[in-house]
């Protein structure tokens, strides 16, 4: 007679059945799934945590030569309100620095980040009309906030290579090999020179020989030019035409014709300027160990790539371009992620072998039966890779959180297995019991059947318990989902494991003989350690229940003070040293302050190499002013640190050596001030923003806000922008002068843009390299207030001096000028310690 519908199996029951029945071939199925979770173990990207950043598109637009107000309001301004009104955009973020200009445009979580930066270059090209000419934007590196995994410094021990040899060797050689390495989206050049030729005007023998700038300009530009004249047949052969014309040496500059004299002799541009190779004006400086500036490089990693193999893929192409390196360069890595990723992994790796081994030798204490343990032991792995099949399709990485999720469920993915196994010795005790009736097939099957289904949706309530963690947005969800995920995947798995595995497992280790829980010797310590309690707390059950809330009642204080923090500092490792310069440091005194630094920061033990760098690399992603200083401090192995020195105690000795007046000190790490810098805009792990419409307000507000934080427990620094210090020199246009002379304020400016300032004009080419022509008056026409005065103005009435045209005048103003939302707004970054609340 067949059951009634009510006494059906379930669809677990009927699972396990037909796994058990059917062992050779569930077990095959799960060698193979297996087998797919290493293939996607090997696979899965490496990195030491999640990448926190926003989903944020750059654009990077220079205007050389202009004041940071100017470019605020005719390159910055005009991007960031258009941008406001893209799909998907949360917020943009404007930074205005001297002929630079930084928009960034921050979407929602979830936006690909492919599709963002197409709608940015959509409404770039309607902003593109209202940009002043020859200012062009461009789209940074489709990289994050944690895309700075690799960099390093060139140093010429012989002495034979300058700073402009390295910078070259730099850009045309090392640059273009790293950046066709897979993964990476870009190599920034830091410090050196980038080698100019220099037309340097003189316009005291340009007036004798009446030549204008304007036609100085135009010779150099038309005589550095090749050309193409098709091709010509000859004998049977085609020949292909070319006009070469193309500058290769100062002498082809020398002998560049500007007229015709009275006498019939040709005007060269050697007798109106001295012409020569110099550098450059460069707005960065790079310096290695105190020793003297360097010439650095920056590796940006792509979005999504595996940082551990594309720094590996790195360092092995570097390896490659070393034996073709001049004598004496040397390749100086000034820092390493993958120490930081290895190490991090390393240190899970081993957690979670460590408590893989403990769970397995518990199992077989607790069931001293070899084959019995073998059935729970083996779910942990399988369980493990399998969780990885669906990381890698989803594009996760192997980090400090999500292979923490897996460590954490990895004490409840054999809960299912080891209920099943117990329930299986206790049928087969009774069965000995009672004789042996039936075979112990059916045995094993009803004890499977009778706990299975149950602990198959217990392990999937746990399963689904982490599931408020996918609720989180922003920077709280990039950091927890992972967690989450790989957790949810793994409990998933095992609960999959303990109806499919476990029954075929169990019906081929089975077998023998199976001790009765009596005969267990740690069953019955156990029992005899918790009868007593148990029925001592039933009881006192009054008692216990009240005694339980006033230890909870108790824990109250000392949780109210507890600090609190987004995340536990990360120790990278490596230390990033940020003191802030005041506005208007010069190039020099940067240079000589941020080398002192260096000199100071190697006199610690325990530092193995200082890598520093004031103003901004080659790159949008680095948004950095000259006042700015980043310096990478990589340490040695704890082991050799002296003896008793922590961490903390090593920045507190950092920040009292390292005193410089008007700069306030930070001290933070790479990867977490790299990730805040870009979501925020604040390059310290505490900040302030003011909003308002007027600089000196801001600036005014925000040194009251530094001024009361400053005492604030905990506090190393606190500092307030400074949007009003910056050094001006106007040249103030007399519009009544100028109009008498027939002259507009664009040919005023004119002069002052391309004499004093100089312009690139043109550029030449030599093989692979590409250098500028500029042209500017030499420097003894420019190198004061008095000289600018007397620069000469080409008007219809010939040339008169600027002091008659303008009013050549100091003025204050801002350094730098950042928005957001269209709005101006100056910050306040604190550096605090690493136990203040």
């Amino acid at each position: 007679m067949s059951p009634s519908p009510s006494e059906q199996p379930g669809w677990v029951a009927r699972l396990i059945a037909a796994c058990a029945a059917n062992r050779g071939l569930t077990i095959l199925l799960v060698a193979a799934a297996a087998l797919w979770g290493a293939f996607a173990l090997r696979s899965t990207p490496l990195d030491a945590i999640p990448d926190l950043s926003d989903v944020q598109v750059i654009v990077f637009a220079e205007w050389p030569g202009r004041s940071p107000d100017l470019v605020e309001d005719q390159v910055t301004y005009p991007i960031s309100t258009t941008l406001l009104a893209a799909p998907g955009v949360r917020f943009v973020r404007g930074q205005s620095f001297f002929g630079l200009s930084f928009v960034y445009a921050i979407f929602e979580d979830g936006t690909d980040l492919y599709w963002a930066r197409s709608r940015v270059l959509e409404y770039l090209s309607g902003v593109q009309a209202e940009l002043p000419e020859g200012v062009l934007p461009v789209l940074g590196p489709d990289a994050t906030g944690v895309g700075w995994v690799y960099e390093y410094a060139l140093v010429d021990r012989s002495g034979q290579l300058d700073l402009a040899d390295l910078r070259s060797l730099q850009d045309w050689n090392l640059r273009y090999a790293l950046e066709s390495v897979p993964g990476v989206a870009e190599v920034a050049s830091v410090g050196g020179f980038v080698r100019q030729y220099q037309v340097l005007l003189d316009p005291n023998r340009m007036r004798s020989l009446d030549v204008s700038l304007a036609e100085v300009v135009t010779a150099v530009r038309e005589s550095n030019q090749d050309a193409g004249g098709q091709s010509l047949e000859l004998a049977g052969h085609e020949y292909v035409i070319r006009g070469r014309g193309y500058v290769q040496q100062l002498d082809d500059l020398r002998r560049v014709p500007l007229r015709v004299g009275a006498s019939g002799a040709p005007v060269y541009l050697e007798d109106v300027a001295e012409l020569r190779l110099g550098p450059d004006v460069r707005r960065g400086i790079a310096e290695l160990d105190g020793e003297g500036e360097v010439v650095g490089g920056i590796v940006v990693m792509r979005q999504g790539q595996n940082a551990l193999r594309v720094i590996e893929d790195v360092k092995r192409r570097l390896e490659e371009l070393s034996a073709g390196l001049p004598a004496g360069v040397e390749i100086v890595t000034t820092y390493d992620r993958s120490e930081l990723i290895e190490g991090a992994i390393g240190t899970l790796r081993r957690t979670l072998i460590e408590e893989m081994v403990i769970v397995s030798l518990v199992i077989f204490v607790f069931l001293l039966h070899v084959r019995s343990a073998l059935i729970p032991i083996l779910t942990i792995p399988i369980g493990v890779l399998l969780a990885f099949v669906p990381m890698t399709q989803q594009g996760l990485t192997a980090n400090i959180m999500s292979l923490g999720g897996i460590a954490v469920a990895i004490g409840a993915m054999v809960d299912a297995s080891i209920i099943v196994v117990e329930n299986c010795h206790k049928r087969l005790e009774e069965w000995e019991h009672a004789g042996r009736p039936g075979t112990r097939e059916a045995v094993l099957l009803t004890a499977m059947q009778e706990v299975g289904p149950s602990v198959f949706f217990a392990l999937l309530v746990i399963t689904v318990s982490f599931l408020p963690i996918f609720a989180l947005e922003a920077a709280e969800g990039r950091l927890f989902k992972p967690l989450a995920f790989t957790k949810t995947y793994a409990m998933g798995f095992a609960a999959v494991l303990s109806v499919t595995l476990t029954p075929a497992l169990a019906a081929m280790f089975l077998r023998g003989r199976i001790r009765g829980e009596g005969e267990h010797p740690v069953n019955r310590a156990l029992v005899r350690l918790y009868a007593p309690i148990v029925r001592l707390v039933v009881r006192n059950r009054a008692l216990v229940v009240v005694g339980a809330l006033l230890l909870m009642a108790g824990s109250v204080p000392a949780y109210l003070a507890l600090g609190s923090e987004f995340m536990p500092p990360l120790n990278e490792g490596t230390i990033l040293y940020m003191p802030t310069a005041p506005p208007g440091m010069s190039m020099t005194e940067a240079a000589e302050v941020l080398q002192r630094m260096n000199r100071e920061l190697m006199e610690f033990p325990e530092v193995e190499r200082a890598f520093g760098k004031i103003g901004r690399a080659e790159t949008s992603t680095d948004p950095a002013g000259l006042e700015m200083v980043e310096t990478v401090v990589t340490l040695k192995p704890r082991e050799a640190w002296r003896p008793g020195m922590t961490w903390e105690r090593l920045v507190g000795e950092m920040d009292a050596t390292l005193r410089y007046p008007g700069m306030p000190n930070i001290f933070w790490m790479p990867i977490q001030t790299r990730t805040e810098m870009l979501a925020t805009g604040i390059r310290s792990q505490l900040g302030i923003k003011v909003f308002g419409d007027d600089r000196a307000t801001l600036e005014r507000v925000g040194i009251e806000i530094e001024r009361a934080l400053a005492d604030v427990p905990g506090t190393r620094s606190a500092q307030a922008e400074r949007l009003t210090g910056g050094f001006y020199l106007d040249v103030r246009v007399d519009r009544e002068a100028a109009a008498r002379l027939g002259v507009r304020v664009a040919d005023v400016n004119a002069v002052v843009e391309h004499a004093v300032g100089g312009a690139n004009v043109s550029e030449t080419v030599e093989g692979r390299e590409r250098y500028p022509i500029n042209v500017r008056y030499a420097r003894d026409f420019r190198e004061d207030v008095d000289a600018l005065r007397r620069v000469l103005v080409s008007t219809p009435m010939g040339p008169v001096p600027l002091d008659q045209l303008a009013d050549v005048e100091f003025q204050m103003g801002p350094p730098f000028v950042r928005s957001e939302a269209g709005r101006l707004v100056g910050l306040v970054s604190v550096d605090v310690g690493e136990r203040a609340i």
